[in-house]
C-alpha cells in the first residue's frame, strides 16, 4: 500500500520583526534552504510545496522547481501578515492531494530529517489519531501575573523534575490528513498526538535575538558535521 507524503513549505517574502529572514543567510546558506534540505533528505517525502510571494527571490538563490519541488505562487487574496495561515495551507491542499501531509516552517531551520521521519513513522503508526504535532516538554514552576502560583504550592517545594509536565506547541511540525484538516479547519485534528522534539532542534527564529541563537547552533552544526 502506497502512502503519498506532501511537505507543506509556506514562505513569504517579507517578516515584520526579523526583515528578510526566510531569505537571509544562516551559516553558509539562505534560512530557507536548512529545513528544505532536511524535507529533501526524507526518502518518504514525495513533494515539497512551497506556497510563496516571493518566486523570483528563490529563483535568485537558486531554487527552482524540480520533480520534488513545487512552487506555487501564492494568491492575491492570501497575500499579507494578517492571513490567516490555514487559509494558505487549505488552498495548498486543494491543489495537491495527499495521503499525509507534514508542515512546518522556514523559521526552524535546525529540525533534522531524523526528527522528521520519527514523526511520520509515529503518526503512521498511530491509526487511532488524525493528526500529530510537535512539542516541547515543560517542566519549572510557572507563576501568574499577581505572583500566585500556577501550578506548584509554594509551601510545598518539590524538584522541578517531579512537577507534572506541560506540553508547549513549538510549531516545528505539523502531520494531518485532508479529512483530518477538513474536520477542524486547522493543522491539528480532533484526535491529535504529540511528539517531543529535542529541544536544541526546536528553537523557532521570531525575534532578533532567536536569530543569534539559531545563527550560533547552526555554525556549530556545520563544523560538526
Amino acid at each position: 500500500m502506497t502512502n503519498k507524503v506532501v511537505a507543506l513549505l509556506p514562505m513569504k517574502a517579507n517578516s515584520e520583526r526579523v526583515k528578510g529572514k526566510n531569505f537571509r543567510e544562516l551559516a553558509g546558506k539562505p534560512l530557507f534552504k536548512w529545513i528544505l534540505d532536511e524535507l529533501l533528505a526524507v526518502a518518504a517525502i514525495d513533494k515539497v510545496v512551497i506556497n510563496t510571494d516571493a518566486r523570483h527571490i528563490l529563483e535568485e538563490n537558486g531554487l527552482f522547481e524540480t520533480d520534488r519541488v513545487i512552487i506555487r505562487d501564492r494568491k492575491e487574496e492570501l497575500c499579507g501578515d494578517l492571513v490567516s495561515m490555514n487559509l494558505i495551507l487549505a488552498d495548498d491542499i486543494e491543489a495537491v492531494t495527499a495521503d499525509t501531509y507534514i508542515m512546518t516552517h522556514t523559521t526552524n531551520p535546525l529540525i533534522t530529517a531524523k526528527t522528521i521521519e520519527q514523526g511520520l513513522e509515529k503518526f503512521h503508526d498511530a491509526p487511532l489519531h488524525d493528526s500529530l504535532f510537535t512539542v516541547n516538554k515543560v517542566q519549572t514552576r510557572f507563576y501568574k501575573e499577581d505572583c500566585s502560583a500556577v501550578n506548584h504550592d509554594p509551601d510545598n517545594l518539590i524538584r522541578t523534575q517531579d512537577l507534572e509536565p506541560w506540553f508547549e506547541e513549538n510549531s516545528c511540525l505539523f502531520y494531518f490528513t485532508k479529512d483530518s484538516f477538513l474536520k477542524t479547519n486547522a493543522r491539528i485534528g480532533e484526535t491529535p498526538l504529540m511528539m517531543v522534539t529535542p529541544p536544541l532542534e526546536s528553537l523557532d527564529i521570531d525575534e532578533p535575538h532567536d536569530w543569534e541563537m539559531v545563527a550560533a547552533l547552526a555554525e556549530y552544526r556545520k563544523k560538526d558535521a
